[in-house]
C-alpha cells in the first residue's frame, strides 16, 4: 500500500510509491490556490530526486500564475530566512529531512518563512477537494533564479551582534564535517571558511546519495565517531540532510548528545540577553535548569517546529528549539538553522575556552530513554485519557498527549500521527533509573491495551 504522510509541514512519501508526480501536483496546485498571488520561493536537498520534484512544483507553481524563486540545493533554513529576506509570499522546500533516500517531502511555508499553523494547514487541506484550475497562457508566472542565497544567510548570521568572527579566527578550530552527503555540502563549508574553521570532511560528496542512514543518532554515527578520534580534531560537527538538525562529538569522539546542543544554545544567549525560552514537551530538563541559573522561565510547547515557533512568538522568547538538535535564534528567523546553531556553538566555546568535553561536562547530566508500544484495535486517545485520570494529582501537561513530572523524572506519552502507536520518553538522572521507569509505563499500558 502506497504512503504518503501529511502533516502540519506539508507531505512526505516514498518517490513513485505515495509521492507519485500527480500527488506533487495536487498538494502545489492547493498550496498555489492559498498562496494565491506574489512569489514563491523554492530550494531543495541534495538527494537525487529533487532536480524531478523540483521541476514539477515550478512547473505547477508557474502554471497558476505564480511567480517562482529558485535557489538551488540549499538547507532549510535558508529557504525560510529567504521567504523573509525576500519579502515573498511563500516558500517549499522539497526534502525529506533525515528520511532514507527513498523519500523525498514539500515542506511548506507561509508568508513569514515559517511553517504553516493548524488553521492554514486545514485551509491548504480544504483546497485540496476543489478543481485545479490553471492560468490562462498570458498569466503564466515568471521564473527566477537567486543562486546568492546561502551567501545571504550566511552574511546574515556573521553579521549577528553576538558572534565575533575575529574572536572564532583567533582560536584556529579544527573540526571534523559529516554533512552525509546533503545540502550542507554546499552551506557548511562556506560558514567554516568565513569563521577561519579548518575542516576535514567525511561524507561531503555532491552525490546525493546517503552513504549512511540520515539521521544524526549516535547508532548511524559510528564511522564519524571514529574519524573525530583519529583525524586529532576539536569536535565533529554533524548535520541532517536538510542542515535543520545539528549534533556535536565532542574531542573524544563521543556524543556531545543531540539535547546538549540545544542546552549549551541556550545557556549562551542567556549569559547574554536573558528572556524567556521556549522548547517541547519532549526536550530535556536540562534547559530548565540552565534557565533558572538566569532567573529565567521556560515554555513548552508541542512537538514539532511550527509549535515551537508558535509558543515563542506568544511569550517573546530570545532563544527556543527542539532536542533532537535544532536551534531556534529568533533574531535571526523562526526556523530550527544548524548554521546558527554551529557558530553560536563556536562563540560560546571561544568565550569560555574551553573544550567540548569539558562544555558537556558543565552541564546538567540527565538521560532520556525512548519507547513505543503498537495498539492493535485501542484508541490511543482512550488509553491516554486513561493514563490522565490516573495521574491526575501530580504536575501533568496534556497540550500533546500527557506529560507528567516528577521531582526525578518526568514522561511524555504521545500517540503517533501516522501509525497506531504511542510513544514513551522518561528522562531521569540516571540511565538504569530513566530504563525502568520506562518499562514501569510501557507495562501500564500493556494492562490498559
Amino acid at each position: 500500500m502506497p504512503t504518503l504522510m501529511v502533516s502540519i509541514s506539508g507531505i512526505r512519501g516514498i518517490v513513485g510509491d505515495g509521492l507519485t508526480p500527480e500527488v506533487i501536483v495536487e498538494y502545489t496546485s492547493a498550496y498555489a490556490d492559498f498562496i494565491k498571488q506574489g512569489k514563491v520561493i523554492v530550494g531543495r536537498d541534495a538527494r537525487i530526486t529533487g532536480d524531478m520534484v523540483s521541476r514539477i512544483v515550478v512547473g505547477t507553481l508557474l502554471a497558476k500564475g505564480l511567480d517562482v524563486v529558485e535557489i538551488g540545493i540549499v538547507p532549510t533554513p535558508t529557504v525560510q530566512f529567504t521567504v523573509k529576506s525576500l519579502e515573498a509570499q511563500g516558500g517549499i522546500v522539497i526534502t525529506a529531512s533525515h528520511n532514507p533516500n527513498e523519500w523525498n517531502a514539500l515542506k511548506l511555508l507561509n508568508s513569514t518563512g515559517q511553517f504553516m499553523s493548524p488553521e492554514e494547514h486545514e485551509t491548504l487541506k480544504r483546497l485540496l477537494s476543489t478543481e485545479t484550475l490553471y492560468e490562462s497562457w498570458q498569466k503564466v508566472g515568471k521564473h527566477f533564479e537567486y543562486f546568492e542565497a546561502i551567501d545571504k544567510h550566511i552574511e546574515a548570521i556573521l553579521k549577528l551582534q553576538l558572534i565575533n568572527v575575529d574572536l572564532i579566527k583567533s582560536k584556529k578550530f579544527k573540526v571534523l564535517l559529516d554533512c552525509v552527503n546533503g545540502a550542507g555540502v554546499y552551506s557548511v563549508p562556506k560558514l567554516l571558511d568565513k569563521l577561519g574553521v579548518e575542516y576535514i570532511k567525511l561524507n561531503c560528496e555532491t552525490s546525493g546519495i546517503f552513504p549512511r542512514l540520515p539521521e544524526p543518532i549516535p547508532e548511524n554515527l559510528t564511522e564519524t565517531m571514529q574519524a573525530v578520534k583519529e583525524n586529532n580534531v576539536d569536535m565533529g560537527i554533524v548535520v541532517d540532510p536538510d542542515v535543520d538538525r545539528l549534533v556535536l562529538i565532542t574531542e573524544k569522539g563521543e556524543p556531545f548528545v543531540e539535547e546538549n546542543t540545544i542546552t549549551q544554545v541556550v545557556q549562551f544567549i542567556l549569559s547574554k540577553t536573558p528572556g524567556n525560552v521556549a522548547v517541547n514537551l519532549s526536550t530535556t530538563r536540562a534547559v530548565d535548569d540552565v534557565a533558572k541559573e538566569f532567573g529565567c522561565k521556560v515554555f513548552r510547547s508541542p512537538v514539532g517546529e511550527a509549535n515551537v515557533v508558535q509558543k515563542m512568538k506568544e511569550v517573546n522568547a530570545v532563544i527556543g528549539g527542539e532536542g533532537s538538535g535544532g536551534v531556534i535564534y529568533p533574531a535571526l528567523h523562526y526556523g530550527r538553522d544548524a548554521l546558527v546553531g554551529i557558530a553560536l556553538t563556536l562563540q560560546h566555546l571561544a568565550e569560555k575556552n574551553i573544550t567540548l568535553s569539558e562544555l558537556k561536562a558543565k552541564l546538567p547530566e540527565y538521560f532520556i530513554t525512548k519507547k513505543k508500544i503498537e495498539l492493535q484495535s485501542v484508541e490511543p486517545d482512550e488509553v491516554i485519557n486513561n493514563l490522565i485520570f490516573k495521574y491526575r494529582s501530580h504536575s501533568i501537561n496534556t497540550d500533546d498527549g500527557l506529560r507528567i513530572d516528577f521531582d526525578d523524572h518526568w514522561v511524555h506519552l504521545r500517540k503517533s500521527n501516522t501509525e497506531p502507536i504511542i510513544r514513551i520518553i522518561v528522562e531521569a538522572k540516571n540511565k538504569a533509573i530513566a530504563e525502568s521507569l520506562a518499562e514501569k509505563y510501557l507495562k501500564e499500558i500493556e494492562e490498559l491495551v
